[in-house]
């Protein structure tokens, strides 16, 4: 594999130029770029022959290709990330753009997901590709926990929250367990973990099961047990928004492009490795970029992923949000768009 600042280090100046026109060229227009198309630009003022010179030492670096032999060439996905990394050159918001977009978050309304939603359907609108969006993880105190019955082979675990939300998980009962070791067990859950969030109950997991085989009978104790590994072994509880499917048809300029559209289709559905991928986020300062088969998820379907994480007023990071769309997303509106949207959706939810 190409090293890139090694490869960019390699690069004289003509080389550089040119590879700048053609991947330039190729975001704006999402088609292969000839050397004849570069000469008639005019930017290097050299000749087609010598063009296709250079175009074939940027193809022999892994910087380069084409679709068949004949065509012109396009930037593979190391030779993207080269340009983003070494070339794009990423301009601010105007103030009617910032304005646009603060206005509609603003008028993102209602319910958090309905708010979240809309905030996805104006990233989609506004890139070109799919909006994505995380929702806050949950990391609410809890109040009380209940054990309710509602089959032999099923049993409603109640958890109530000290900010008056709800969550209930199923989970299988323990054989021979009573409604009277059920209640023991919500009582001593209730009282054991009150104040605590999903996350410290986790991480006090073994504390807490070796503390309660000295205070509960046998019944009660299996069903804590069983209750522990239940529901905080789901993690975090969060929705993935997705929204713009439809534009990313309308991106399609080649026949292979359905296909990839198709198996892009089919990574959305992996709600839980997309997810994985934008927490990827929170490790960084401000947006990242994923290109292609540099995220496993998207290798098949060489879609780019733009994300930021969202902070509330203490900096924390509570959720991520961001486009994904094929290679050739104009990355320098891109980025800038999706910084000032995650700034303003924390603010946001701060005050919801």
């Amino acid at each position: 594999m190409t090293e890139l600042p090694r490869a960019l280090d390699s690069l004289d100046s003509r080389s550089r130029e040119i590879f700048r026109e053609i991947v330039e060229a190729y975001l704006q227009t999402g088609e292969p770029v000839g050397s004849r198309t570069l000469s008639q630009l005019g930017g290097s003022g050299l000749s087609p022959a010598s063009i296709r010179n250079t175009m074939a030492d940027l193809a022999q670096m892994g910087l380069l290709t084409a679709r068949h032999a004949s065509a012109g060439r396009l930037p593979t996905h190391a030779g993207l990330r080269m340009f983003l990394d070494g070339f794009l050159e990423v301009g601010d918001l105007t103030e009617d753009e910032r304005r646009e977009i603060a206005v509609r978050v603003k008028s993102a309304g209602g319910s958090l997901e309905g708010a979240l939603e809309s905030v996805s359907e104006m990233l989609s609108g506004l890139a070109g590709g799919a909006g994505l969006v995380t929702t806050p993880s949950r990391d609410a105190a809890l109040r009380h926990v209940e054990f309710v019955p509602i089959s032999p082979e099923r049993l409603l675990v109640v958890l109530v929250m000290e900010d008056g939300s709800v969550e209930n998980r199923l989970m299988r009962p323990p054989a021979g367990v009573t409604q009277s070791a059920m209640i023991e067990a919500g009582n001593y859950l209730s009282a054991r973990l009150k104040g605590r969030t999903l996350a410290e109950v986790q991480r006090g997991i073994a504390d807490e099961l070796t503390q309660s085989r000295a205070e509960l009978d046998s019944a009660a104790q299996r069903l804590v047990e069983d209750g522990f590994a239940h529901w905080t072994g789901e993690g975090e509880r969060r929705l993935l928004i997705v929204r713009g499917h439809a534009r990313l048809l309308e991106q399609m300029q080649a026949a292979e492009d359905l296909e990839r559209v198709r198996l892009l289709f089919e990574d959305l559905e992996r709600k839980e490795e997309v997810i994985a991928l934008l927490d990827r986020a929170r490790d960084a300062d401000g947006v990242r970029i994923f290109i292609g088969s540099e995220n496993p998820l998207f290798s098949l379907s060489g879609s780019s992923v733009v994300v930021a994480p969202y902070m509330d007023s203490q900096q924390k990071i509570i959720g991520a949000l961001g486009v994904i769309g094929p290679t050739r997303l104009n990355y320098a509106r891109v980025v800038p768009m999706i910084d000032y949207t995650a700034r303003l959706v924390g603010r946001m939810l701060d005050q919801t």
